[in-house]
């Protein structure tokens, strides 16, 4: 009897399986559709949106929180979230700024903001790990902990670069400088670390235990992946990706203070989960990252270009991550 009956059962497997992929497809692509819908309304509709100036305005727009997004990809497959990642761009753009002000060579000052980036996703991921507290807790912490620091180590006051400095001039090359007299640096800069952030998340062990961990911790703990670890790497890049943007911030505005930041953790939050990674973990993709942040990014700027308050894309943006989270849920629910 079971030999009759486990050929049933196999492709009975197999079905749930095609089903399930198929569903993730609909997903992804449904995003992509979306976002083609929105570049065909904008170049109907909105003077100067398809114009070569434009469009490479939106790339530059798009790279610092892209960058961020690339690091909370790994968290949200992880099945964690990180809600500090704003006052890590704060505290990372602060740190260099005062560094690059103090005449510390550019590329050190940027090394020690990337540096600290990281270690603040690494308190992130430990203090998850090793005190079992959900990350939104422990992240909704180091929201404060982390603002507060940029605003003590920069007294509460603004950091000006002069551009007369010959190392300041150099240094604002990352984030004002274009490639051929075109293409924005900062552009450059996102999609370097976009090959990167799609290597490590699908072609390294990395990214295979991240998948694992986000679908089941206990399953992954039995495979002998170190799922503690895992969950903490995907904090430090997460951190790491931040002190990136918070660098390329500085280095573009020549000017930071301790605010900086606030409020953007929304905004990349909501990019990776338009892109389809889930809240409750183990599913997610660096290309669907890539059109999350693409479709904040054509949306704000369309929004721009009409003249609407920035009021009003706040509450567009909030629109927009509701429909994508309830999207989300009715699929899951489909494929229970």
């Amino acid at each position: 009897m079971s030999d009759i009956e486990s050929p049933v059962v196999e492709r009975t497997r197999e079905s749930k399986n095609l089903s399930s992929a198929a569903k993730d497809r609909i997903r992804r692509y449904s995003t992509l559709f979306a976002l083609l819908a929105l570049i065909v309304i904008g170049l109907a509709l909105v003077d100067g949106f398809g114009t070569s100036g434009n469009i490479l305005g939106v790339g530059q727009q798009v790279a610092q929180i892209g960058i961020m997004a690339i690091g909370m990809t790994f968290v949200l497959i992880n099945g964690e979230i990180d809600l500090s990642v704003g006052s890590i761009y704060g505290l990372s753009a602060v740190v260099t700024g005062m560094m690059v002000v103090s005449g510390t060579p550019w590329p050190l000052a940027a090394l020690v903001g990337i540096g600290v980036g990281a270690v603040c996703g690494a308190i992130n991921g430990i203090m998850t790990v090793s005190l079992h507290i959900p990350s939104f807790i422990v992240t909704l912490g180091t929201l404060s902990i982390f603002r507060g620091a940029a605003l003590l180590i920069s007294g509460g006051t603004p950091i000006s670069l002069s551009s007369t400095d010959r190392n300041v001039a150099s240094f604002n090359i990352l984030g004002q400088g274009k490639i051929f007299g075109v293409i924005p640096m900062q552009l450059m800069v996102f999609l370097a670390l976009l090959a990167v952030g799609y290597v490590l998340l699908s072609r390294s062990r990395l990214g295979y235990d991240t998948y694992a961990v986000g679908g089941s911790v206990n399953a992954a703990k039995l495979s002998g992946i170190n799922t503690g670890l895992t969950r903490t790497m995907g904090f430090v890049l997460s951190g790491a990706c931040a002190g990136i943007a918070g660098i390329l911030s500085v280095s573009f505005l020549s000017y930071v203070q301790g605010v900086t930041g606030q409020g953007m953790e929304l905004t990349v939050i909501s990019a990776v989960i338009i892109g389809g990674a889930a809240l409750t973990g183990g599913s997610g993709t660096m290309w669907g990252t890539v059109i999350g942040v693409l479709f904040i990014g054509v949306l704000q700027n369309i929004l721009n270009l009409q003249g609407i308050s920035s009021f009003w894309q706040t509450v567009a943006t909030g629109a927009v991550i509701i429909i994508a989270v309830a999207a989300d849920t009715a699929l899951s629910r489909k494929r229970n």
